[in-house]
């Protein structure tokens, strides 16, 4: 699918990211992610680590389909190529996957591209690089990457202000402290454990969507 650049900042109010360890037994990230976006998330990331080439772009495939029943836009994290393959809605890389490739020439102009930055610095390259889209964080730490830094809400209005392209804030965001990002510019929150390692994904899905709308509409 295509989408159009207001659709793309408006697909950033409730951004998952889908995580696998937290499957219960017999439960697919297929049936859990249609639970989320039946709920309202309206942007989804396969994010894989582990799995090998093949099962990885199964399940990508199988998911794509899913967010085309919703039309919710779907990207892959980091693999281009698998993002090629099954002609995923788009992709998202970081900072060094920029530097020597051209990454939107790869994937084309009508492909989504999500860039991560923690600086301005690197907001304003991400920009450059052609990114529809930066994800921003971590701005409260998390769990999912080891190596993340923390960014404070000033520094986080800072990244936002420097660039015109929507950001989303990602990194530790949970229900009890959305509205610490009143302020800040985001364009809405990225969620990994607080939809994925929730006792029940769509009802946190549905409770991070009201949280991030009020957010939005605080940050005018």
């Amino acid at each position: 699918m295509k989408f159009t650049k207001d659709e793309i900042r408006r697909a950033m109010l409730l951004y998952a990211i889908t995580d696998r360890s937290w499957l219960k037994e017999g439960e697919s990230l297929t049936d859990v992610c249609r639970e989320v976006l039946d709920n309202g998330a309206t942007f989804l990331q396969i994010r894989e680590k582990d799995l090998d080439k093949e099962n990885f772009e199964k399940e990508a495939a199988e998911l794509k389909k899913l967010c085309e029943k919703y039309r919710v836009p779907f990207v892959v994290n980091d693999n281009v190529q698998i993002a090629l393959d099954i002609d995923a809605d788009g992709v998202h890389v970081g900072q060094s996957d920029i530097k020597g490739r051209d990454i939107r020439s790869l994937i084309g102009p009508d492909k989504i591209l999500g860039i991560s930055a923690g600086t301005a610095e690197e907001a304003v390259a991400a920009e450059k690089a052609g990114a529809d889209y930066i994800g921003v964080g971590a701005v409260f730490g998390t769990s999912t990457k080891k190596d993340a830094r923390n960014l404070s809400i000033e520094k986080l209005r800072e990244i936002c202000g420097a660039v015109s392209i929507p950001a989303v804030a990602i990194g530790g965001i949970s229900r009890e402290n959305v509205s610490e990002l009143d302020g800040s510019g985001a364009s809405g929150i990225a969620v990994i454990s607080a939809i994925f390692g929730a006792g029940e994904p769509g009802k946190a899905t549905g409770e991070l969507l009201k949280l991030a709308e009020e957010m939005v509409k605080n940050n005018g």
